[in-house]
């Protein structure tokens, strides 16, 4: 009996070929599109849910439109507006990830008798032979490698999901997808969040949730007012446009202080930070946390890994970081990755910076 695979189709050309080579490979294929919210480039109606049908018909396959409106709001939405009102800059394609794509559309597909989920992400998983254990690599594709994403995935999740494209490039996608003749092949890419129009996160909380941006100072590193400003949530750290301060020297966004609610600013040599706390945590190649370890790690997804030791507190419900090298901008609400040369060892949200 073939097993059956559902792929999580976007209307974009990576999940188009995922569907077309999972087929090629001799699986039974369906695919589900997930619409997210109203003002999502997913939305019901929308190019992602025509787009899709357009492939599925193409390659001969059913396709599903499955709703996740409330889902979405609850998990990603709230929590996106949540984050930036406690000063910090969260990830919320990490979050959907987490909730929505590897938590209930894997369920649901899972349910309806699929084996397993596809997703047209740049990263690979892998069954070590000696240990059972799964493993999550970097895709073979530097600059599309998306492992940094996918760390919160578990043991339980990693069995039943497949990546076709950790072993292409992206030019090697559209080639194919071209050769296959998929009616996206040459699709522009979507690189903004699905929910911000334009990308303009400033302008989506003036609109959502003007009640979370409060005026207030803008202070340096010693607590001398230097200007205002329309709000922190509207403001990230290592920021230097957009401050509306005249100085002899550049100016950066260090930190946020909601309490006081100050934006403190400083050189650029104040944006730099020995460490950081994370919380969070999911652990890939590991089952427990109770010792220190030294690998590397990124700090944000288009970072450079660094050497770090990863020290656990709070009985491992947190980790203390402390890199080789001074980092720059270390953001409290993105998340922290580990690396084992291109394996994923797992990650965390970033708490607190250590100065």
């Amino acid at each position: 009996m073939k097993k059956k695979v559902a792929v999580a189709m976007s209307g974009g050309v990576d999940s188009s070929l995922t569907a077309a080579l999972l087929i090629e490979q001799g699986y039974d294929v369906i695919g589900v599109t997930m619409t997210l919210s109203d003002e999502s480039r997913e939305a019901g109606g929308s190019t992602a849910v025509s787009d899709a049908k357009k492939v599925a018909d193409e390659l001969n396959i059913p396709h599903y439109v499955v709703n996740y409106h409330k889902k979405f709001k609850d998990d990603v939405i709230k929590y996106f507006i949540s984050e930036y009102a406690k000063g910090r800059t969260p990830n919320p394609c990490v979050r959907c990830n987490n909730t929505v794509k590897f938590g209930s559309l894997l369920k649901d597909c899972l349910e309806l008798g699929a084996d397993c989920v596809a997703t047209g992400h740049y990263a690979r998983i892998e069954q070590d032979e000696k240990t059972g254990r799964y493993l999550l690599k970097k895709g073979l594709d530097v600059r599309k490698d998306q492992s940094y994403v996918l760390y919160t995935l578990t043991q339980d999740v990693l069995k039943h999901f497949m990546l076709p494209l950790g072993n292409y490039s992206k030019e090697k996608t559209r080639e194919l997808a071209g050769k296959m003749n998929l009616p996206v092949a040459n699709k522009p890419e979507s690189q903004e969040i699905c929910f911000i129009p334009n990308d303009d996160y400033k302008a989506y909380l003036k609109a959502k949730a003007p009640h979370i941006l409060k005026p207030g100072d803008i202070v340096d590193v010693n607590g001398n007012k230097l200007g205002r400003h329309e709000g922190v949530p509207l403001y990230t750290v290592g920021q230097r446009k957009g401050l509306g301060i005249a100085a002899a020297h550049p100016l950066y966004v260090v930190g946020l202080d909601v309490k006081r609610n100050h934006v403190i600013v400083g050189e650029n040599k104040d944006v730099f930070a020995k460490g950081l706390v994370a919380k969070d945590l999911n652990f890939i190649t590991r089952d427990d946390f109770t010792e220190k370890f030294v690998t590397t790690a990124k700090i944000r997804y288009g970072a450079k890994e660094c050497e770090c030791t990863v020290e656990p507190l709070d009985n491992g419900n947190l980790a203390k970081i402390l890199f080789s090298e001074p980092q720059r901008a270390i953001t409290p609400g993105q998340s922290v990755v580990f690396y084992e040369d291109e394996i994923v060892g797992g990650g965390g949200v970033i708490k607190n910076i250590i100065r």
